[in-house]
């Protein structure tokens, strides 16, 4: 038995063995802020721009939200950049601004209830939409329904055929990783006998006897060549592997238990009334959450403070961050990001990032109005493109900004405070562009750092993360900078300055999903890489003035908009 499982499930052990071993190293130490000329990677100029542009001039206090899956407040590189909400008393039970949530110190959470208790995960909205359809056409007489109805039906079958499929898949996968831990907890058993604490390397290896380790030696012989770099014994080893493998069993065991499971039903926590979207106080004020890993390492990248010989240092200076939860382990609510961006808006921050989304958004108007209500308000909005490898242009990817869809001869509506943003990775040339990175030369503006990103993590740790979900607060993180040194801009002149002064690239990548060769400059408006330099330059001819701090910023005595 053990044999067959060898030989089924080496190259699965490879692959895992090579993402957790490359994660250590590679990528240079905090090169999101680096500078493409002086140290000739893609970052964003932070550093070079403090020392060359900004130096020591006061910039005004730029409120972000992050709308996210939780923000850790107390870690040590954030809690002296959060928002604080001056006008309410911790822990009173007293709404005491009036603003209709109580005890919102640090921003609100729309997925908890009044109790304390929050939502973890939750289900994708394709299984929601399914779940609902199967109350009218699960053993319906397709024979008996209307035109209409039978169109309706019939995209019931094809929804119901695929999270169907995916729930299988992921079944599969959970066998399929338990299978390799399996054979994993016997590998390692046979490796600990071989060489007990010495340290792993090639030489090591080939000392050890044929005949009695030679499972030992063909285990090696595989992994030794994935390993780069690795220093450690087994041990070291375990905890790379075992950590990696549980965390993809965790993944896609969530997918059978909650995911597409269609009779999953977390809003009984949140016990408000789903159906009324003009609903806008209920939740809690726990921010953080039972997983803020997401959302702290977001925050991070964003304004970790600088220059405190701690972690890490985020994007901007003179940031505050409102954390305002609404993401679960599973697709956002459409009424939670409508609510969690007019929250935002109403309180005052200028910036809103949303590192999140999803192919299906059933109450797509709802968030259309938020969007509305945000560029109205002159504040910015900036989203993650998605992690699919696929084109904007032609698949769907919500929220977005297009609205008013049926305008005939005018086309789509575009809202002006909205910019979306593709993932860079820290190589150069034809590998520029994030393998998993969305695209789209209409519907992705531009393209920031997002693989192998190092920032905050929960309970004051630090860790790698990849993903749009990192280059939409690096994204965010510029535009605070142009609008902290130029506060009298306003937001649709924010985003004409970012994409205007987006660093072009005029050679070829590897466009993401497919590996074929195209123009960098056909995967994005902008056809460049975000630069805060670049935009501050900008944003000087723009506005014919030099950064500097304004005498008013346009918030009312409460700091909101």
């Amino acid at each position: 038995m053990q044999i067959r499982l060898i030989s089924g499930l080496f190259t699965i052990l490879c692959f895992l063995a090579t993402n957790v071993l490359l994660g250590q190293s590679g990528a240079p130490d905090n090169w999101f802020n680096l500078d493409p000329e002086e140290d000739k990677i893609n970052g964003v100029s932070t550093e070079r721009v403090e020392k060359e542009i900004l130096k020591e001039i006061p910039g005004e206090q730029v409120v972000v939200a992050v709308i996210d899956g939780g923000v850790d407040p107390l870690h040590e590189d954030l809690k002296e950049v959060m928002w604080i909400n001056e006008n309410e008393i911790p822990d009173n039970n007293i709404d005491d601004d009036g603003n209709g949530y109580v005890d919102d110190i640090y921003g609100w959470n729309f997925i908890g209830g009044k109790d304390g208790e929050n939502v973890h995960h939750d289900t994708y909205e394709l299984t929601r939409i399914v779940g609902e359809m199967d109350e009218k056409y699960d053993d319906v007489n397709p024979m008996k329904l209307s035109g209409k109805e039978k169109k309706e039906y019939d995209k019931y079958l094809t929804y119901k055929e695929d999270v169907d499929s995916q729930l299988e898949k992921a079944s599969e996968q959970v066998e399929q990783y338990q299978q390799i831990l399996t054979y994993i907890e016997f590998a390692l058993k046979m490796s600990r006998e071989a060489l007990g604490d010495a340290p792993i390397d090639q030489e090591t290896i080939d000392a050890l006897d044929d005949e009695k380790y030679g499972m030992v030696k063909s285990f090696f012989a595989q992994l030794l060549p994935q390993m780069g770099d690795f220093e450690g014994n087994l041990d070291d080893l375990e905890e790379l592997i075992v950590s990696d493998i549980n965390e993809a069993l965790s993944h896609e065991k969530n997918k059978v238990d909650y995911g597409y499971n269609v009779d999953y039903n977390p809003r009984t926590i949140v016990n408000d009334d789903y159906s009324n979207l003009d609903q806008r106080y209920y939740g809690n004020a726990d921010v953080k959450g039972p997983d803020a890993f997401h959302g702290t390492h977001v925050a991070g990248i964003i304004a970790a403070k600088r220059d405190n010989d701690l972690g890490i240092n985020g994007v901007a200076t003179n940031v505050k961050i409102m954390a305002i939860r609404a993401v679960p382990d599973g697709d956002e609510r459409d009424k939670d990001v409508a609510n969690a961006i007019r929250y935002a808006v109403d309180n005052g921050a200028s910036i809103v990032n949303m590192s999140f989304g999803k192919g299906f958004s059933p109450d797509e108007k709802e968030v259309e109005k938020a969007i509305k209500y945000a560029e109205k308000k002159d504040v910015l909005l900036v989203h993650a493109a998605g992690n699919s490898g696929q084109d904007n242009d032609v698949e769907n990817n919500y929220p977005n900004a297009t609205y008013d869809k049926k305008r005939g001869l005018f086309g789509k509506k575009r809202a002006a405070n909205w910019i979306e943003v593709g993932a860079l990775n820290w190589k150069g040339g034809a590998d520029m562009v994030a393998s998993f990175s969305n695209y789209g030369q209409q519907n992705v503006d531009v393209f920031a750092p997002g693989q192998d990103i190092y920032s905050t993590a929960p309970d004051s740790e630090y860790e790698l993360a990849s993903g749009t979900s990192m280059a939409s607060p690096v994204v965010a993180g510029v535009a605070a900078t142009i609008r902290s040194y130029f506060p009298d801009m306003k937001a649709k002149e924010v985003r004409e300055v970012l994409v205007q002064s987006a660093r072009p690239y005029l050679g070829e990548v590897r466009q993401p999903g497919t590996g074929t060769m195209v123009p960098f400059n056909t995967l994005s408006t902008s056809g460049g890489v975000i630069n805060v330099k670049s935009a501050l330059l900008r944003a000087i001819e723009v506005t014919g003035s030099q950064p500097t701090r304004s005498s008013g910023s346009g918030k009312d005595d409460k700091g909101r908009a």
